[in-house]
């Protein structure tokens, strides 16, 4: 029985060999005839139809618009040659469209003299803007000290016009509970009143003296000058 299967097994095993070596000797057979095929192969030469051209008619109304300008006549020159019936010395740009290239030519694409003089300007303003900073910067580094003074003077004017006001403030109402009595509400509408009447006295005494000094100093004669 084990001897029937090996037999089978092994005569299978012969097979399987004997058609893969076929299909290799097919394969081998048909590469070399594409081969054969792409090396006789000769198509025909492409041969340009100047006989079917396209002229378009610029002078009909069915032409489109863009097949009667400059570039297609270009085209048509490239395509065709002298067969296109377009005369060479056309397809060039006139004296206003040459100039209008070197014009757009020198402002995207300038020269390297003009780049240089360009970068060289380009850095001068650079350093005026540099200097004049550096200069607004060193006079306020100057005036910085006198600033400093000015602001504490004035700091301790303030403070001690705050305090004035403070005092001033506290002896009115010492006066407006002195004359209503102490048990008085500083909130009470009288003691307010009060309050306001005095600093309104209080303002009146200030204007009076003011003006007084002021009379004062023009009374006084001006010392005589020295012979």
């Amino acid at each position: 029985m084990a001897a029937s299967i090996v037999c089978g097994r092994t005569s299978m095993f012969f097979r399987s060999l004997n058609g893969i070596s076929c299909s290799k000797t097919l394969l081998s057979a048909n590469s070399q005839t594409l081969l054969l095929q792409t090396a006789s192969y000769n198509p025909k030469p492409l041969r340009l139809k100047i006989r079917e051209l396209y002229i378009p008619d610029k002078s009909s109304e069915k032409t489109p618009d863009w097949q009667k300008t400059p570039r297609y006549d270009r085209k048509l020159f490239g395509r065709y040659g002298s067969a296109s019936g377009i005369e060479p010395a056309s397809l060039w740009p006139n004296h206003e469209q040459l100039e209008r290239i070197i014009e757009d030519e020198n402002q995207w694409h300038p020269p390297l003299e003009v780049k240089l003089k360009n970068l060289q300007e380009k850095e001068r303003q650079d350093t005026e803007k540099r200097l004049a900073k550096e200069n607004l910067i060193a006079a306020n580094m100057a005036k910085m000290p006198k600033m400093i003074a000015d602001w504490r003077k004035e700091k301790r004017q303030t403070k001690t016009k705050m305090n004035e006001e403070k005092t001033r403030r506290a002896k009115l109402l010492a006066e407006a509970r002195e004359s209503l009595g102490q048990t008085l509400d500083p909130r009470n509408h009288k003691f307010l009143e009060m309050v306001e009447e005095l600093e309104k006295e209080e303002k009146k005494k200030q204007k009076l003296m003011k003006k007084k000094q002021k009379h004062e100093q023009v009374a006084v004669p001006p010392p005589a000058a020295a012979p």
